[in-house]
């Protein structure tokens, strides 16, 4: 009996395991990342009108330096403290008010920063920067180059054996 438990709880830590990994999944952030090097090549004129006009800009010798920003600020109820009954028309207790405080909210930062550096013209390397971190800045990258991905031509993505 403790045997078929322990498998149970075993499986049920995998599928949240699992879950979790799934959860972690950006598609935004991986065609970010396809972008830094897709955009390579790019035309100025054609970077201009499909990222707009880059907040900052410099230029050295023949070299141009377009960066970007952009910050999104997500808020969400926060789960309720661990022993919280009510706040609400349910089960355990009907009414509102009993059991304590309420909800609070989370609130999150998702930012970047992005360089695009040009010579002679055309786009040669595209850097990422930004507090955020991870694919949580990846993703918020895309909104800076995703209307220029969109004038690249479809990749051919092949399988692997």
């Amino acid at each position: 009996m403790k045997d078929r438990a322990m498998r149970r709880a075993l499986a049920v830590a995998a599928l949240a395991a699992a879950g979790t990994l799934a959860g972690c999944a950006n598609p935004a952030a991986d065609e970010a990342l396809v972008a830094q090097t897709a955009l390579i090549g790019m035309p100025k004129e054609t970077l201009l009108s499909c990222a707009g006009v880059p907040e900052r800009q410099a230029a050295v010798d023949n070299r141009e330096f377009f960066t970007y920003r952009s910050s999104r600020l997500v808020s969400y109820p926060s789960p309720p403290p661990l022993g919280y009954y009510g706040g609400g028309w349910g089960w355990p207790y009907h009414g509102y008010g009993y059991g304590g405080a309420g909800y609070g909210y989370e609130v999150s930062s998702y930012d970047c920063e992005a360089t695009f550096s040009l010579r002679n013209g055309v786009v040669e390397r595209v850097v990422y920067g930004g507090t955020s971190g991870g694919s949580a800045r990846l993703g918020q990258c895309y909104a800076i180059v995703q209307n220029c991905v969109a004038l690249i031509p479809q990749r051919t993505i092949k399988p692997t054996p």
